[in-house]
């Protein structure tokens, strides 16, 4: 929302970190397929920096960075890398392909991380700091320095640090609050400390990097840009380490709705928003809250008779943005039975989907089935529904189907097949309930060693009609992934969301030795198909 007014020292750079710090979350991997589809996106809406990965962490993220780079069409493509020279060599090479690259390199200067983490002096610090730009701008002159925990640094060191880095050929200088611990008069006066004292601040734009551990990172991200700070590294949904970042679309709105006291812009696209926050969602399995701000699903939903009322009469009694401007339809079609393929895509796109070919097919069949079994289709089964298409396209075992026997009579006793790899497999168990005996099946049919932590069921609409959304969280060698599983019958959903994760393990196993890569199964005594 660029206007003749605005200009270019007023323009907010929008760094998105979603690959790279969202990725950190646990159990927020994606695969590498994911990836460049999330990566399409952010550079389609109009992000200025995609954070694409850590290169040197994985050969995994190695790929990941180096085909961004590749298929990247307009936003800068980044790499990170600490002060070590090889991760710095590695970056160059993953960033290479790109139309335009910037190696993105940090060391730690808070006094508790140099003590403890890096076991260093502070002048090696500071050596290391000139060292490593100095590295990366061998390879490009798009160089961005971070002082790691630059929240907790003392300012006189902070300075010397950053007068070093610009020195020796930073453009951009990044002060985060790494640990989420400042609050936004005291970031904002880092910053106007920093560019006061040191005296070559005027050639680089500094960055701010915020997480969220009290709850301050998007008031504190646009502290540090009122303080003269003009670029921002966020996350889409706010994903990220512990309690996550500044939120993406959440300082990208705020901008937008309060740029009377916050006159600044971006180029992002915001009707992209909605679509970006689903995606995202979908490929890591982190549902959002109900009442997140911007893309929320309760965002622009009214319930109560008062605020029904206000919103009847004008839209702004209770709205301080129309729904429109971040990719949400403010009115539904009713869906149902009898709606056909031209009002299911219509919807798909209101809720922010785009499917093509097999994928829009296979959605559609399944809503169908859906409708037959249930009096309203609302939104949010639909979403759940083409979330777990999404999430499931790719999946080496799926349910082909299951009957469970259950009641007060007991034994509990549950018949499952499979599909393996292409080859059907049939198991008969019992288990103490009807969702042990599922997962006793499943155990059967694909021996491992993951172990339960979490299991949560929660109806995605009101009645008893409603579908199931079950989330399963498993573990396996020190690694933990969540999937999630929806359908009106819960022992359904239950296997859905078990198979779910049980094939992200298996993913993670392919990462790591060659004979893991097979699958292990023990079929029933007649292999099917």
């Amino acid at each position: 929302m660029t206007t003749q007014a605005q200009s270019e020292k007023d323009r907010v750079v929008i760094f998105d970190t979603t690959l790279r710090d969202g990725e950190q979350s646990p159990g927020a991997t994606m695969t590498h397929e994911e990836k460049l589809e999330v990566a399409e996106l952010l550079d389609s809406m109009g992000v200025d920096v995609i954070e694409a990965g850590f290169p040197i962490a994985s050969e995994g993220d190695f790929a990941a960075v180096q085909e961004i780079a590749k298929r990247t069409k307009n936003a800068v493509v980044c790499g990170l890398s600490r002060a070590g020279f090889k991760d710095i060599d590695r970056c160059a090479e993953a960033i290479r392909p790109a139309k335009r690259g910037r190696i993105h390199t940090f060391i730690s200067t808070s006094p508790v991380h140099m003590k403890w983490k890096l076991q260093m002096e502070p002048e090696k610090v500071y050596e290391l700091v000139i060292a490593q730009v100095t590295r990366a701008r061998n390879y490009t002159d798009d160089v961005e320095w971070s002082c790691e925990d630059g929240t907790r640094t003392e300012h006189d060191f902070l300075c010397r640090c950053v007068e070093a880095a610009i020195n020796a050929g930073a453009t951009t200088i990044n002060i985060p609050d790494t640990v989420g611990y400042t609050v936004p008069e005291e970031y904002a006066a880092i910053f106007k400390m920093v560019r006061q004292r040191v005296p070559n601040s005027d050639k680089a734009r500094f960055s701010v990097h915020c997480h969220d551990d009290l709850g301050m990172a998007v008031a504190n991200s646009l502290a540090g840009v009122h303080a003269g700070a003009r670029q921002i590294e966020c996350t889409v949904n706010g994903i990220g380490e512990r309690a996550g970042n500044a939120s993406l679309e959440e300082v990208v709105m705020a901008m937008r709705v309060r740029n009377d006291v916050l006159p600044y812009w971006t180029g992002i696209d915001a009707t992209t928003l909605t679509r970006a926050s689903k995606l995202v969602s979908a490929v890591t399995s982190f549902p959002v809250q109900y009442n997140k701000a911007i893309v929320g699903r309760n965002a622009f939903a009214h319930e109560s008779g008062i605020h029904q009322d206000g919103m009847l009469k004008h839209t702004q009694t209770y709205e301080i943005m129309i729904p429109e401007s971040v990719g949400v339809k403010q009115t539904s079609l009713v869906m149902g039975k009898h709606s056909g393929r031209h009002a299911f895509v219509h919807k798909l796109e209101e809720l922010g989907y785009k499917l093509a070919g097999n994928q829009l097919e296979d959605a559609f069949a399944r809503f169908k089935a859906l409708a037959d079994r249930k009096k309203h289709v609302y939104d949010e089964d639909i979403e759940a529904l083409v979330d777990e298409e999404i999430a499931t396209a790719q999946d080496r075992i799926k349910l082909v189907s299951l009957s469970v026997i259950a009641g007060t009579r007991g034994p509990q006793r549950a018949t499952m097949k499979l599909d393996i790899d292409g080859k059907a497999g049939i198991e008969e168990c019992e288990g103490n309930g009807p969702v042990d005996a599922v997962f006793n099946c499943i155990k059967a049919l694909v021996p491992h060693d993951a172990v339960l932590e979490l299991y949560q069921v929660h109806a995605v609409t009101e009645g008893t009609d409603a579908q199931a959304e079950v989330s399963v969280r498993l573990s396996e060698s020190g690694k933990s992934v969540t999937a999630k599983g929806a359908d009106p019958d819960t022992l359904v959903a239950s296997a859905k969301a078990y198979l779910g994760a049980l094939n992200k393990l298996m993913i993670k196993r392919q990462r790591g030795k060659p004979e893991d890569m097979v699958v292990e199964r023990r079929l029933h005594s007649t292999e099917v198909g």
